[in-house]
């Protein structure tokens, strides 16, 4: 079956498949940053928000829509929706990587997490049993792995006991920890250091990280842990850190699909970096350059998510 001939509720339980690709041995030195001197605004100018605005109002479903609408506006959705887009949900608070699956995945809660934040609702009880579920998954070094039940079914990204797979998970828990902490409350109030309530988890994600950063600024995974990856140490203010692996991820954005660059765009909006950074400049051209002409953005998993990818795209170029 189709991803747009789902009902909306296993839609959004499962949601898309994203690939990654490992990271190559660098060509060019990590020491020394490169900076783009672009005129601010004429690369996000390129982009033409309202064709692709227009593309997800004539392709998307209601879920789509109501994610532009926040994304655009800060509308809220409506309740039935929210609901529908939170099924699914185990008792303990992760979701599972399958339809009516009983064993909660980390990847999978965060990609959740991700279509909650689109809607707004990371501040919903839901949002927030999932951040204390995410939490509790920690391992004693400050990373995360699967569990090893989800083994035989887990994409390479997520495999139990791959120490590749464990540093992207350990990155986009520790992005998803770091953004959306301040939402929620755990087990006591509002704590308004990096990462919320959850500041102490955060901070050990950050240094498993670092402990496995190669000196050129290389990490030991796949493509989407470093930007990630460099989103969790920028808000931890590990700046040196944060800016090699950015380095190394602009030589890679000229080869960047469209959902990477704008999802490594997205990411680092997220955290607060500037919108004119040299890195995001050149994740925005990469989008301008392969924009549609009917303004939606090819998905590499098929023409069934290119409104999901027109969607990362929007929210990168905000």
């Amino acid at each position: 079956m189709d991803q747009a001939d789902r009902p909306v509720a296993a839609r959004v339980l499962t949601g898309r498949p994203r690939s990654r690709r490992a990271l190559p041995t660098p060509a060019t030195s990590a020491d020394s940053p490169r900076r783009d001197h672009i005129r601010a605004g004429s690369v996000a100018a390129v982009v033409d928000i309202d064709a692709a605005v227009g593309f997800v109002v004539a392709h998307g479903d209601e879920v789509d829509r109501a994610r532009l609408s926040h994304l655009r506006s800060g509308a809220p959705p409506p309740p039935e929706l929210l609901d529908a887009a939170e099924v699914g949900q185990t008792p303990g608070g992760g979701w599972p990587a399958t339809l009516g699956g009983d064993v909660a995945s980390v990847d999978a809660t965060c990609f959740r997490l991700s279509e909650l934040d689109d809607l707004g609702a990371l501040g919903r009880p839901a949002a927030r049993r999932a951040l204390d579920w995410l939490a509790a998954r920690q391992l004693p070094d400050g990373g995360w792995e699967e569990d090893p039940a989800l083994a035989d079914v887990a994409p390479e990204w997520a495999r139990p006991g791959d120490p590749e797979a464990g540093f992207h998970l350990t990155a986009n828990a520790g992005f998803w920890l770091t953004v959306a902490g301040l939402d929620a409350r755990a087990a006591g109030p509002l704590d308004h250091r990096v990462g919320g309530a959850y500041a102490g988890v955060v901070h050990a994600a950050a240094q498993s990280l670092v402990a496995r950063l190669r000196p050129d600024g290389g990490w030991p995974s796949f493509l989407p842990a470093g930007w990630l990856g460099a989103a969790v140490l920028h808000r931890q203010e590990m700046f040196h850190e944060a800016t090699r692996i950015q380095v190394r991820l602009a030589d890679r954005v000229p080869e960047l699909s469209p959902g990477d660059a704008a999802w490594l765009a997205a990411t680092l909006r997220r955290v607060g970096i500037d919108e004119q950074d040299w890195l995001l400049v050149r994740a925005r051209r990469r989008l301008a350059e392969t924009q549609r002409s009917d303004g939606g953005w090819d998905s590499e998993d098929g023409h069934q998510f290119d409104v999901h990818t027109t969607l990362s795209a929007i929210r990168a170029c905000r």
